[in-house]
């Protein structure tokens, strides 16, 4: 799987996840991106727990995609 192909999945399943989210992608390399997620605070946890296993499963891919999860509220 490329990194563009696993950043398209990820986000896919965190929007699933919640329809309210900006997510920010930066490649790091072409293994490795990391997603900056800013959800409701009511729905972070949901977004980390739709994330964490996909994440997990496209590291024996050799892909890495680091999700980080945000207050939308706070300024960023």
């Amino acid at each position: 799987m490329s990194i563009d192909d696993a950043i398209k999945k990820m986000s896919e399943i965190i929007t699933a996840a919640c329809g309210d989210v900006e997510i920010k992608a930066v490649k790091m390399s072409d293994e490795e991106a990391r997603l900056s997620v800013y959800a409701p605070a009511a729905d972070m946890q949901k977004v980390k727990d739709a994330a964490f296993q996909p994440a997990l499963d496209m590291l024996k891919d050799e892909v890495d995609v680091q999700v980080f999860v945000y207050d939308k509220t706070t300024p960023h």
